[in-house]
């Protein structure tokens, strides 16, 4: 479990300001996701988070302790699945694992199995549709060793029927293991169904414009798609994003 502190946090490429005085949290356990307009900075804040950038100002803290610059503190999983295409996807989703030298071959295979990927699991990426490719990159993350997990659109490429049956199957899934997300998205339904607040960020230089606690119970069912109060949420939402363009 953790708790991700972003205080302060601001970055520059070429004197071109990206983000401004950026601060937020995620708490232990919680699902957050993050709307903003296209080029505001949401992969750049990914990429502080997890030290491959250096912020110009700022500080960024996990469960209390500064980890500002450091890499391999978090789990994240970009749009593309990005994995090996030279390896099974057993070898794919034990990958952090080796790395870092904690190797659960069970847990493996058990989450293949929920995954719906029993028999894939000596096959190679190529074999293997898009949504099968996003489960194993997924369960990569939940078997990687750090506690924070950091999504960037990884449905964005899906088709649509295929990518509502991708955030159930994510629900389902961290339901069970409440790993603490952070979640970048451009589609407010997807942050709507998935999260427990949103945080809308301004255009460049983007700061923190306004945070949204989601009032849905769990677990969540593809039925709330279609309720009123979830349009109603929607639309606020939306006016929110819209106000920024």
């Amino acid at each position: 479990m953790t708790k991700l502190n972003i205080e302060h946090l601001g970055k520059s490429f070429d004197s071109q300001p990206i983000l401004d005085d950026v601060n937020f949290q995620v708490e232990k356990s919680e699902f957050v996701s993050v709307l903003g307009p296209s080029g505001s900075g949401k992969s750049t804040l990914f990429h502080l988070i997890g030290g491959l950038y250096k912020p110009d100002h700022g500080d960024i803290y996990l469960d209390g302790e500064i980890v500002t610059g450091k890499k391999g503190i978090i789990s994240y999983m970009p749009q593309s699945p990005s994995l090996l295409p030279w390896r099974t996807i057993l070898d794919n989703v034990l990958l952090g694992g080796e790395i870092t030298g904690k190797y659960d071959k069970d847990s493996a295979l058990e989450m293949i199995q929920k995954a719906g990927l029993t028999g894939y699991e000596s096959a190679y990426p190529s074999q293997l549709s898009g949504g099968m490719k996003q489960r194993a990159s997924f369960i990569r993350s939940l078997l990687s060793p750090q506690s924070l997990i950091c999504l960037d659109e990884p449905f964005s490429a899906l088709d649509e029927f295929t990518r509502i049956e991708m955030q159930h199957w994510l629900l389902t899934i961290w339901e069970e293991h409440k790993r603490s997300v952070l979640f970048v998205t451009h589609n407010i339904e997807e942050a709507l169904y998935l999260s427990d607040r949103i945080i809308v960020l301004s255009d460049r230089p983007a700061k923190v414009k306004r945070e949204f606690t989601i009032p849905f119970t769990r677990p969540r069912q593809e039925s709330l798609l279609l309720t009123n109060e979830f349009l109603q949420w929607k639309k606020q939402i939306y006016s929110e994003l819209r106000d920024l363009t």
